[in-house]
């Protein structure tokens, strides 16, 4: 199925049937929006665990690092 084809036929269905496939959308994004940060929040612990983080009080060292 094509985008197109999904838009086509939310337009077709009724007001009570959009706002509930706006609230799933909603909690999709949500879902996959905390996923995202889980999965960096994991990543972050391993390079952490691997010695490969970098921390800094100094602004203009953030800077640096974050132009690596």
């Amino acid at each position: 199925m094509k985008f197109s084809d999904v838009v086509k036929a939310i337009k077709e269905l009724s007001i009570e049937e959009k706002e509930e496939i706006q609230m799933l959308l909603q909690q999709y994004l949500c879902e996959e929006r905390r996923e995202e940060i889980y999965n960096n929040f994991k990543a972050a612990q391993q390079e952490e665990q691997n010695g490969e983080l970098k921390f800094s009080p100094s602004i203009n060292e953030l800077r640096k690092l974050i132009e690596e």
